[in-house]
This record gives structure tokens, C-alpha cells and sequence, in this order.
């Protein structure tokens, strides 16, 4: 005959007591819950991106201002900057240049295209034109 230590207690192979059975399927049902909560966040992390505190104040000082289709339009162009593997992306969509963090889903910073003419970008691996 076997035993096993549970909660520090020791039973015999096959006498669980039945607190131990419906605390182990307690834990089974929150982990399953935990899961769908991760897995729907991550599907919906395709579908919308961040701007950094530095970009919305530069966009808030430069007076641009991006709508609901704007932002869906600059989340397209992260979308296929991700296809294409890129992991830091210049976007430049309207009159703003859009430099982002594709595996972050982040704008990290804006310039308006009267100020984005004379200057480098550096650190940026691919430029998305919408």
C-alpha cells in the first residue's frame, strides 16, 4: 500500500479526501479563466496600440490631432510593420512622423512634417508610408 503527503498530511493511495479533489478543480477552473483573460488580450493587442506620454505631449504641442479612422489607419500600418518584421517602424501618415515600437505596439514619438524635414531618424528599421 502507498501513501502520499498532502497539505502535510499523510493518506493512503486512493483515500483523498474529497476538500483536496474540489479545491484541485477550484484551481483548475481560475487558471482556465486566467488563460481566457491572456488570450483574449493578447487578440485584442492587434487591433489597438499606445502613444507614450512624450508623443501625445509633442502631438498636443504641434496641434495634431488623429480621429477614430486616423488611429485605425496608423494601427494598419503597425499591423503590416509586424508582418513584415519590423521592430522599430517610422510611420509617416498625414502631415506627422510616427516613430514606433512595433513589438510594443507604441508610438514613442511624433513630429510634425514641417519640423520632420532636415532631420534623421535613427534607430529605425523600416518606414511604413499610409
Amino acid at each position: 500500500m502507498g501513501y502520499r503527503v498532502v497539505n502535510g498530511k499523510l493518506y493512503p493511495v486512493g483515500d483523498f479526501p474529497q476538500a483536496y479533489d474540489s479545491q484541485k478543480k477550484a484551481n483548475k477552473i481560475t487558471k482556465e479563466n486566467s488563460f481566457d483573460e491572456i488570450l483574449k488580450g493578447k487578440l485584442n493587442k492587434d487591433e489597438s496600440f499606445t502613444i507614450s506620454k512624450h508623443a501625445a505631449q509633442r502631438l498636443k504641442e504641434r496641434n495634431i490631432r488623429f480621429n477614430e479612422v486616423d488611429m485605425k489607419s496608423i494601427n494598419e500600418g503597425i499591423n503590416k510593420a509586424k508582418e513584415k518584421g519590423a521592430k522599430e517602424a517610422l510611420i509617416l501618415y498625414k502631415n506627422a512622423a510616427l516613430v514606433t515600437s512595433i513589438k510594443n505596439r507604441t508610438v514613442i514619438t511624433a513630429v510634425d512634417s514641417e519640423e520632420s524635414k532636415g532631420n534623421v531618424f535613427t534607430n529605425i528599421d523600416s518606414v511604413v508610408l499610409l
